[in-house]
């Protein structure tokens, strides 16, 4: 009982943040392992919940016509192939020098972030050749990151389809959903083959993370550039002191 009281209200406020702005398993992934799950249960659990949310999140964007399907199953498929490759060269490389790379890049980004006057919306542009191929790289590239390392990925790839691909807020949030909800359900049915998924807590974590997620897109779609700013510059500080403490 402990645990759930633990676990819960942190994966709810997750999936608040994760509907937001993305980067919602900077605070449920430690948390599941603060309760005291092993290392590969607490991954694979938080799996399940965090599938759950985004799937309630991803269809609710869908309902408001906020996924264009051609660039989200486009991106799907790079950023699958990004992860792959990702995965298969942190096995030859010390993890140690991206976490640096990290702590060099996110002061810069925060930066950058809060003092530039234009809004995410103001980089919106009509969907054209150029969309789906600067959409598709960032897939691309952030799916690689999202296999070496991992954390932030749904935060970075928001930012990349807004700001290269020129995609409007709300459409890049339910392409960035569509995503995420791709490589999670992979990544769980593999969990849930090997047997690490604790199933009882991660379907009431679910739960917990299917209503922050509706509550946080519906805070998205209606105020989407005045909450997506705050919110990513918080997951930049979470992202920033996480990996301080783990160096």
């Amino acid at each position: 009982m402990l645990t759930f009281l633990i676990v819960c209200p942190a994966v709810f406020l997750a999936g608040l943040i994760d509907a937001i702005g993305g980067g919602g398993g900077l605070i449920s992934l430690p948390i599941y392992l603060l309760a005291g799950l092993p290392p590969h249960r607490a991954i694979a659990t938080n799996k399940l919940s965090s599938s759950m949310g985004t799937s309630a999140a991803t269809i609710r964007f869908a309902k408001m016509g906020h996924i264009n399907f051609k660039i989200a199953l486009s991106c799907s498929i790079t950023a699958i192939l990004g992860s792959f490759l990702g995965a298969s060269l942190s096995v030859y490389t010390n993890e140690r020098i991206i976490q640096i790379f990290i702590l060099i890049l996110l002061p810069i980004l925060f930066v950058y972030l809060l003092f530039t006057k234009k809004d995410f919306d103001s980089f919106a542009r009509k969907i054209s050749k150029t969309t789906y191929i600067a959409s598709i790289l960032s897939a691309f590239v952030i799916g690689v990151y999202d296999g070496f390392y991992g954390p932030g990925t749904g935060t970075f790839l928001l930012l990349c389809l807004t700001r290269f691909a020129g995609l409007d807020v709300l459409t890049a949030s339910g392409v960035t959903k569509f995503i995420n909800l791709v490589t999670n359900l992979t990544a769980l049915v593999t969990f849930l083959f090997y047997g690490k998924v604790y199933l009882l807590l991660g379907f009431v974590a679910g739960i917990c993370s299917i209503l922050g997620n509706l509550i946080g897109s519906g805070m998205l779609t209606k105020n989407a550039d005045k909450v997506l700013k705050p919110a990513i510059l918080g997951v930049i500080c979470i992202f920033f002191v996480r990996t301080v403490t783990s160096l």
